[in-house]
């Protein structure tokens, strides 16, 4: 039988579309609609009402607008609503592009020095390979964000605003990644020529002073120092001076990192394991990337107890599934995709993760669960894309989409069972670059 798709087998085809009931109309509906909105269920809305049993004060959304830092304005929200209550002062933000500017310096030389790491390596080596893949964007992961913070402090928006690169990445991380890989090359042809280790850090440290450059060029200069001026909700006028970015952490916020830990569910790896993405470290001394791999129950629970106690929670997904953008609806039972094409879409959670089908590809807020006879019905979620899609910004996720499309949270350790912390303080497997985690 032949590899090839044959005349004979595009009647086949032909024919077999015929016999579909009502597939003339179904292709009608699809082409003028999309996929999303013909396969939506409308019924199914009647029953997600915005209303939430357990649920934590919040203030208006974020937004991150044409850049990939949902996972650090994710952490900074979870830091920013307990900064508000304390000091009264409504809507407030930490400065994205103050931590941004650091993550990309920090991440241009995590890139160069494994570079140095396998400069013997051939071009061809797959680790090799996933360093230059890997490159220096502006994702990332929560313990990411608390190293940066650890190292660098914080500091409000106003002292260092957004700028129009850091509002929209592509064109600052295109040409940084195209000098990355330049200084790769350079790198490699340099210890070919026989340049030893001690020469090529120094090599290194000129090329990172040059990405300091333009990280100002694009983001601006990073404060030192700066004067804390506000005015509360009572109208109080408060003014602190003089601080650097690392005091105001420690006088204003004083969180400490090591107090939590990230529960993961992923199917596809050995339950009751932690795992560390080695890879995924860019500041060498600060908090690892570590995953406890404990299960769906154990991240809800947690969950759910951090929700209950009013500190809202850290979490990575697939945002990019069953999901509806303007409405803010996160929901596999809203979409109906199998039934429209009349197909089997059946792939588990493990299967999603293992062909790769299913990634973490977003960090959110968890603000709020419905709990309804005692288990999860929905749960209400601040996202970083802006107040003019959802509810003001925030989204509601189906309890089902919970379970499918969630694969870590971020929680204080005392939210977690003795058998939960076995694993989070167990010695941490490491997975490689290309690990369906990664």
């Amino acid at each position: 039988m032949t590899k090839d798709l044959t005349a004979k087998d595009l009647q086949q085809f032909k024919e077999n579309l015929t016999k579909v009931p009502a597939s003339q109309v179904l292709a009608r509906t699809v082409q003028q609609n999309g996929v999303l909105k013909a396969s939506a269920d409308h019924d199914f809305l009647q029953g997600l009402n915005r209303t939430f049993s357990v649920e934590v004060e919040t203030d208006s959304v974020t937004n991150q607008k044409q850049s990939g830092r949902c996972w650090l304005f994710a952490t900074l929200n979870t830091l920013r609503h307990d900064f508000a209550k304390k000091y009264k002062v409504k809507d407030f933000q930490f400065s994205q592009n103050y931590n941004s500017f650091y993550d990309r310096l920090e991440k241009a030389n995590k890139m160069l020095e494994w570079a140095i790491e396998l400069v013997d390596r051939p071009a061809d080596d797959r680790e090799y390979i996933a360093m230059l893949e890997w490159g220096d964007d502006d994702g990332g992961q929560w313990a990411n964000g608390a190293a940066l913070i650890n190292k660098y402090g914080v500091v409000p928006q106003s002292v260092m605003p957004e700028t129009y690169n850091s509002e929209k990445t592509k064109e600052i991380s295109d040409v940084l990644n195209y000098k990355l890989k330049n200084d790769v090359v350079d790198l490699r042809a340099s210890y070919q020529a026989g340049v030893g280790e001690d020469e090529l850090r120094q090599s290194k440290k000129e090329m990172i002073s040059e990405v300091y450059r333009m990280l100002v060029y694009a983001f601006g200069q990073p404060p030192e120092k700066f004067d804390f001026e506000y005015r509360d909700d009572d109208k109080k006028y408060h003014l602190d001076r003089d601080l650097t970015p690392q005091e105001f952490f420690q006088k204003y916020v004083a969180v400490d990192f090591d107090q939590y830990a990230v529960v993961a569910d992923a199917p596809d790896h050995e339950s009751g394991k932690n795992y560390v993405l080695t890879s995924q470290n860019y500041i060498f001394d600060g908090k690892a990337v570590e995953l406890a791999n404990v299960g769906l129950k154990s991240i809800k629970d947690a969950a759910i107890a951090s929700l209950k106690n009013g500190k809202t929670v850290w979490f990575g997904c697939d945002v990019g599934h069953y999901s509806d953008r303007q409405q803010g609806i996160l929901a596999t039972e809203y979409f109906q995709k199998a039934d429209l094409f009349n197909i089997d879409l059946t792939l588990d959670k493990a299967q999603r993760l293992a062909t790769r089908e299913g990634e973490c590809s977003h960090a959110m807020t968890l603000t709020g669960v419905d709990i309804v006879e005692g288990q999860p019905t929905k749960w209400k979620v601040e996202n970083s894309w802006g107040d003019k899609v959802g509810e003001k910004g925030y989204f509601i996720m189906s309890d089902e989409w919970f379970d499918q499309y969630v694969y870590e949270v971020v929680v204080d350790r005392k939210y977690l069972t003795e058998a939960d912390l076995k694993v989070v303080d167990s010695p941490a497997e490491e997975l490689e670059p290309w690990d369906s985690l990664s």
